[in-house]
């Protein structure tokens, strides 16, 4: 049963510091929604900013995942994982060939030994009576929130693109080769930048990540060798009593260098005929995803093409719910919908195989999702996305960046909106474009 203590944060706090203790304990996950730096608050957030160190058992599945996680969080306890992009073969007549050089397992939850709950100036920390006693919870605290030092002279990565400029205009022509003849009328298509033989101090590159792209779905996971850094803007899914909300992002536009030029750019964007018709297509697609597993005629579309200014860019971001049907799980609800449809494209298992064709890397976690069940059967998860991917013991670095590609798409653009969408990334690694 857990119990729990509150804590003062010391004025010193800092989040790499309390990552680079946090360590020790693997696994570990800092869920971060940087409130401060949203421009609009979330209604469906729950939190500030949510962690979990530690584990008292973990599921760690190459097969089989769905069913194993069921049974898993039947346990009416916190439990925080990940599902990666890969899962889609276990859902769907489909494989992955390409290499993957990260080596996250395809699915990964457990059961934290902490979850520690922050405040402006406080934390909660939720223990379990029968492996920690109050004593012992107060001094490894005191342990994750003092100072840590380390050295953070190690050079910056050397990136490289795993395609070119040339070859990725000559991939989204042969896409739109396939949206002619009528095999899909859209597709998510992303590329690899990555680095070899490159040491960094994850918890030191995340907390760069967060300065320069402070994103409401941001988020650091470690697991053993495996690190993930993200500032996603984006939520795949959450649950809230008996409510499914999924927030599907389709449309980019850069910041302006002033606040008329700003206004101008979104006005442009929230009319922009291209962009418009891609986030309605995913609309579309989440509507049907979510009515798999909704009470009837509870399907909704809250919000569409509305405009969210972050400080790297603006994005196009619709809102749709469902309520779950009567004698189903959340977790139903999530197998229905993944992976979302932001990422892959429609219709969703040909784009899908399509997906496998073009691109030169396995996602593995990224174009996943990372997140929480809590005791009372909600969850929410991001989308992977904006994320650097790194393999301590391998020294292999990666991220992922990409676009929707329609017949209207103009192959020189989409690569442009691409190199934007890397900019926070690149800056977070100390490199420019």
């Amino acid at each position: 049963m857990r119990q729990s203590l509150n804590f003062s944060l010391p004025s010193d706090f800092s989040i790499e510091n309390f990552l680079l203790n946090a360590g020790k304990f693997s696994p570990v996950v800092l869920l971060n929604s940087n409130q401060s730096s949203q421009a609009t608050s979330d209604p469906y957030g729950k939190f500030k900013m949510i962690s979990a160190i530690g584990s008292i058992e973990e599921l760690i599945r190459q097969e089989n995942s769905f069913s194993s996680l069921q049974n898993f969080i039947d346990k009416k306890d916190w439990h925080f994982g990940y599902f990666t992009f890969d899962l889609k073969n276990q859902l769907e007549n489909l494989s992955s060939s390409n290499h993957d050089f990260i080596g996250f397992p395809v699915l990964h939850f457990f059961r934290p030994r902490w979850v520690l709950i922050f405040f402006d100036d406080a934390i909660r920390v939720e223990y379990d009576s029968k492996i920690d006693s109050e004593e012992s919870t107060i001094e490894h605290i005191k342990q994750l929130t003092e100072k840590y030092q380390e050295d953070k002279t190690t050079p910056p990565p050397v990136l490289k693109a795993k395609v070119s400029k040339e070859q990725y205009i000559s991939n989204v022509e042969n896409i739109q080769k396939h949206i002619q003849r009528g095999d899909i009328y859209e597709m998510n298509y992303c590329v690899e930048f990555f680095s070899e033989n490159t040491d960094i101090s994850p918890a030191h590159v995340y907390q760069e990540l967060n300065h320069v792209s402070p994103m409401p779905f941001s988020c650091y996971y470690q697991m053993e060798e495996h690190y993930l850094m993200c500032a996603s803007p984006e939520r795949f899914l959450a649950k809230r009593g008996n409510k499914i909300i999924s927030q599907p992002i389709k449309g980019t536009a850069k910041r302006g260098q002033n606040e008329e030029e700003d206004k101008n750019i979104i006005e442009a964007l929230r009319n922009n005929p291209k962009e418009q018709s891609e986030n309605v297509m995913i609309v579309d697609l989440v509507r049907n995803d979510l009515s798999r597993t909704a009470a009837k005629g509870s399907v909704k579309v809250e919000e569409l093409f509305g405009i969210y200014t972050f400080r790297q860019l603006h994005q196009m971001i619709s809102t749709v719910s469902s309520e779950l049907k009567s004698g189903l799980e959340g977790l139903d609800a999530i197998r229905a919908a993944f992976p979302m449809g932001s990422m892959t494209g429609a219709p969703k298992i040909r784009a899908m195989q399509l997906i496998d064709e073009f691109e030169s890397t396995k996602r593995g976690l990224y174009s996943g999702a990372v997140g929480y069940f809590d005791p009372n059967g909600d969850f929410d998860f991001n989308v992977v996305i904006r994320s650097i991917q790194y393999n301590r013991k391998n020294k292999y670095l990666n991220f992922m960046v990409g676009s929707a590609i329609t017949i209207s798409s103009d192959p020189q653009f989409e690569y442009t909106e691409c190199l934007l969408k890397a900019e926070g990334m690149m800056k977070a690694l100390r490199q420019s474009l």
